[in-house]
């Protein structure tokens, strides 16, 4: 777990570079680290990542990936919670990076959609059947080495646009305290709906969760399963115990002002 002390500081080196400080009419904040902040970024991600999924989070409780996108889909980090790259499942780096942009790319400043929320309706009849379609990943970007820095401050994958549209659980909005919407995060590596309560929380500690609004019973971008409330916009139970005790443990979003 990160000490409060370490916390502090790594929380004060990550608003240098993630906090907007302009208002919302203003042109967008690119938050993707320049060289001289990547390992500061890397490493506030890695340790919000390391500390919430050495928590109790209702899934397999398998090492994660995290991605961090720009309101553009540029990565700004990638990082896992494992010793080495290889202690999660490979292909969930491409996987967080294709929900990090998912996230961004379906939100806007006044209302969020999480990647949980879009599993309903992108079913066949759906509302939005065969939106994947429009954002293919580019493969360039997501197998570009070397794969030794895969996951590191020099993850090939940094500055450029991943791509991809992922329907299921693990993608969020990032809000700052001014209300603005800054980019996307994304997590993956077990169930999606551990996924979700994972980012969740990462977010929650982040303090990137001032989510004006979204589809949920709540009026916020949390998941919630099939006939939960939230018609249109549910997800399925991944069948894996302590899930709902998982979910529904987990913090309200902020409220401007608070």
């Amino acid at each position: 777990m990160i000490k409060p002390a370490n916390f502090k500081k790594l929380a004060l080196a990550c608003a240098i570079t993630l906090s907007p400080l302009a208002a919302s009419a203003e042109p967008v904040i690119d938050i993707c680290p320049d060289d001289a902040s990547k390992t500061v970024i890397h490493d506030f991600v890695k340790g919000l990542l390391k500390a919430v999924q050495a928590q109790e989070n209702g899934g397999f409780g398998f090492h994660m990936w995290a991605n961090v996108v720009n309101r553009d889909g540029k990565v700004c980090a990638v990082v896992f919670s494992g010793d080495d790259r290889g202690a999660q499942w490979p292909d969930s780096r491409n996987i967080a990076a294709a929900k990090a942009y998912t996230a961004n790319s379906l939100t806007l400043p006044g209302f969020s959609l999480s990647t949980a929320n879009l599993y309903q309706p992108t079913q066949p009849g759906g509302s939005l059947w065969h939106v994947s379609n429009a954002s293919p990943v580019d493969t360039t970007v997501a197998y570009m080495g070397p794969a030794e820095d895969f996951g590191t401050a020099s993850d090939p994958m940094l500055g450029k646009v991943h791509g991809g549209l992922i329907q299921f659980g693990g993608g969020l909005g990032l809000y700052d305290a001014s209300g603005k919407l800054i980019g996307g995060l994304g997590v993956s590596g077990s169930s999606s709906c551990e996924d979700h309560v994972i980012a969740w929380k990462v977010r929650h500690l982040a303090q990137l969760d001032y989510v004006p609004a979204g589809p949920s019973k709540d009026g916020d971008d949390n998941l919630t399963f099939m006939g939960g409330g939230s018609l249109g916009w549910e997800h399925p139970f991944c069948g894996v115990e302590g899930e709902v005790e998982a979910q529904a443990g987990l913090p309200a979003v902020r409220k401007l002002g608070e």
